[in-house]
């Protein structure tokens, strides 16, 4: 296991922010733009018993567009203020670890697990996580920070001083993430996943500045060295494997 920084990563800076989840211009504006910009790889619900489940949901920002979609929505967290804005804005919120999820094989048709894996050291255990609560066929959406130098420059060093960036502190670069590990740890668990950089549109930004814009867009990028995104599914048949990962692990 890897060991950050202490200073760093203290998680309980969301619950000082508890207040702020639902600001379009507060200290989580970047979380509203990623969780429509998941929302935009899943697929609209089978039938009314579909399940999204939401790791690491916060104060529940994929609430609209889970019932936009027609699921119904399972939110996650350690975080007790957190889960409380999410029960608000209508988010079934089970307080429990993303390790260790109190929720049956198999009973997810969507797993979101959007900005947790530069939050925890076992990167793995949360994606075999993810794969134990899908069901076969079932959508995987995950978002994170690749463990690069140029992220750390852009996530920590500038992001952390910008509005609409995270929480100064929050981020610990020796959380980040291992593209190839993940991608090969996908793989093994029956998950077929491909990655795709992210990052904000900057007209948007500027938009949003101005008062303009509630929610800014992301783009996609080629490289995937900073900010990335996975999409995926979990094989039909154990053991059958899918298409090779997506070769996209950009220096």
């Amino acid at each position: 296991m890897r060991i950050g920084d202490p200073r760093r990563n203290d998680l309980a800076q969301y619950d000082g922010l508890a207040d702020q989840w639902w600001e379009a211009a507060g200290g989580f504006a970047m979380l509203h733009w990623l969780a429509a910009s998941r929302a935009g790889h899943v697929p609209p619900a089978a039938g009314p018993d579909a399940l999204l489940v939401d790791l690491a949901c916060g104060g529940g920002l994929m609430a609209p567009h889970a019932a936009r979609l027609g699921y119904r929505h399972v939110g996650v967290d350690l975080g007790a203020a957190g889960l409380r804005v999410a029960a608000d804005h209508g988010v079934l919120a089970v307080r429990g670890s993303v390790l260790a999820v109190p929720l049956r094989d198999g009973c997810a048709d969507v797993v979101v697990a959007g900005e947790i894996l530069e939050h925890v050291a076992e990167h793995e255990a949360v994606l075999a996580e993810a794969a134990r609560l899908l069901r076969p066929g079932g959508t995987l959406v995950v978002d994170a920070i690749a463990a690069t130098r140029l992220a750390e420059v852009v996530a920590v060093r500038i992001a952390e001083r910008l509005p609409g960036g995270p929480p100064p502190g929050i981020h610990d670069p020796a959380l980040f993430v291992d593209r190839r590990r993940l991608l090969a740890a996908a793989d093994r668990l029956g998950l077929d996943l491909r990655l795709v950089g992210l990052r904000p549109s900057v007209r948007d930004v500027v938009a949003w500045r101005l008062g303009r814009r509630d929610v800014v867009r992301m783009r996609p990028l080629r490289t995937t060295a900073v900010l990335f995104a996975g999409y995926g599914r979990k094989r039909e048949a154990p053991g059958r494997r899918g298409a090779p990962p997506a070769r996209t692990v950009e220096r």
